[in-house]
């Protein structure tokens, strides 16, 4: 049996005790909640700055490299377009074929392009053997560009690099020979 106090009355919590608990708590799961979504707020900006920050400056130095040693280029629509055959294209390009002059003077050539193998899109490179036969692309520079297309503008090759969110970063250089 339970024992009551002496003057009559239940020990426990007024309403007003209560609901005082009661608030305090929902300001403290609201204060949470806020700092929660000030989280997410700078994830997001996070993650949309990584590729500009880290993706952006690694193709950058790659394409200044490779595309300033080529001999000279050419724009296709797409990979397919330059197995079947199709003449290059000025404008609206996803491949790009460099020709390289060796030491023994012989050309060699490689295929920079946005494409999905089967892998996810990205943008690729690949080497072009001596018999001509054009392989799937050996790796990956990024896979984090959207899209990637070559332009010739007045005699010089522009490279356009959409970022997935929106970014976009424009290469010009190497007159084309």
């Amino acid at each position: 049996m339970k024992a009551t106090p002496k003057n009559g009355t239940r020990g426990g919590y007024t309403l007003v005790e209560l609901s005082l608990a009661m608030s305090v708590g929902i300001m403290v799961a609201s204060m949470g909640l806020m700092l929660f979504n000030q989280q997410m707020a700078f994830l997001r900006i996070f993650r949309a700055q990584d590729f500009l920050t880290r993706e952006a400056p690694m193709i950058n130095n790659y394409v200044i490299r490779v595309i300033g040693a080529a001999e000279d280029y050419r724009l296709y629509e797409d990979v397919d377009a330059l197995k079947n055959g199709e003449s290059p294209v000025l404008t609206g390009a996803t491949a790009l074929v460099l020709r390289f002059r060796e030491s023994d003077g012989s050309m060699r050539a490689s295929i920079l392009s946005f494409e999905d193998p089967g892998t996810g899109p990205g943008l690729y490179y690949t080497m072009i053997p001596e018999n001509g036969a054009i392989p799937g692309p050996e790796w990956a520079l990024s896979r984090q560009p959207s899209l990637v297309s070559f332009a010739v503008e007045h005699g010089v090759l522009r490279m356009i690099v959409a970022g997935p969110n929106g970014e976009e970063l424009v290469y010009s250089g190497t007159q084309q020979l």
